[in-house]
């Protein structure tokens, strides 16, 4: 039906360690999930538009991304750079009752 979101499992949330974050595949896209230190989970797009870095392999606070490559920022909750780049895709992502990660698209 038009308009339904469809789960996708990820895999369990005890794959990610608190302040890290791991990319995964979901049908062509690769996308970046955080376990943030202030509880919660976060999903962006996994490839830094600056200059394709592994966003998954950034620094992670409470709220932001910082690429590995050359340091651009972004912001975990609306995508938006920090440092001028063009912003990230946002993804619904949640953990279900059996601490799997979901992420609806």
């Amino acid at each position: 039906m038009a308009g339904m979101t469809t789960g996708h499992r990820l895999g369990p949330l005890d794959d990610i360690p608190v302040g890290e974050g791991r990319a995964y595949a979901v049908g062509d896209l690769m996308i970046a999930v955080f376990r943030l230190r202030g509880g919660g989970v976060r999903a962006v797009s996994a490839v830094c538009p600056h200059a394709g870095g592994p966003l998954a392999d950034g620094l992670v606070d409470r709220r932001l991304v910082v690429c590995p490559l050359h340091q651009h920022t972004f912001d975990l909750s609306t995508g938006c750079s920090t440092t001028g780049q063009p912003p990230l895709t946002v993804y619904p992502v949640r953990v279900d009752a059996d601490d799997q990660l979901v992420l609806e698209m």
